[in-house]
C-alpha cells in the first residue's frame, strides 16, 4: 500500500476528493443549470481520475527508465476507474438517503475514463517517448 501512496500521490488525492464529492450532503440552492449538467461533472471528476492514472503511470516508468506495463496500465487506469465509479454508485443507491445512484452517472464516468485514457494513450504518451529520445 505504501508503494501505491509514493507512486500515486496526486491520483490517490483525486480519488479521495471525488469519494467526497460523492458522498457529501451538498447545499441546497437553486442555481439555473442547465440540464446534464451534473453529468458533465461526473465525465470530468473520472476523467480526472484516470488522467492523473495515466500520467503518474507514465512519469513513474520513464523515471525509472522502463518501458510502461501496458496490462499494468489499462488495469489502474482504466478498468479501476470503470469498476470503482460503479462501487460509487451502488454505494449512493443503497447506503445513502440524500444520493442516488443512476446508470447515466455511471455512463457519463465511463465515458471520461474512456476520453482521458484515449488523449493519454494516443497524444501523452508518444510525447514523452519522444521527448525522452531527445535526452
Amino acid at each position: 500500500l505504501l508503494r501505491y501512496i509514493k507512486r500515486y500521490p496526486f491520483s490517490l488525492a483525486v480519488i479521495i476528493i471525488v469519494i467526497y464529492l460523492s458522498f457529501f450532503r451538498p447545499p441546497s440552492v437553486k442555481l439555473p443549470l442547465f440540464t446534464g449538467f451534473d453529468k458533465i461533472v461526473h465525465f470530468l471528476m473520472y476523467f480526472g481520475i484516470s488522467g492523473c492514472l495515466w500520467l503518474e503511470t507514465f512519469l513513474y516508468y520513464r523515471k525509472g527508465g522502463l518501458n510502461t506495463n501496458t496490462r499494468h496500465a489499462i488495469i489502474g487506469a482504466v478498468i479501476f476507474p470503470i469498476v470503482f465509479s460503479g462501487i460509487v454508485e451502488l454505494l449512493q443507491e443503497y447506503t445513502t438517503r440524500h444520493r442516488g445512484g443512476e446508470w447515466l452517472d455511471f455512463l457519463a464516468n465511463t465515458c471520461g475514463v474512456i476520453v482521458a485514457s484515449a488523449i493519454a494513450w494516443f497524444i501523452v504518451r508518444p510525447l514523452i517517448i519522444k521527448h525522452s529520445r531527445l535526452k
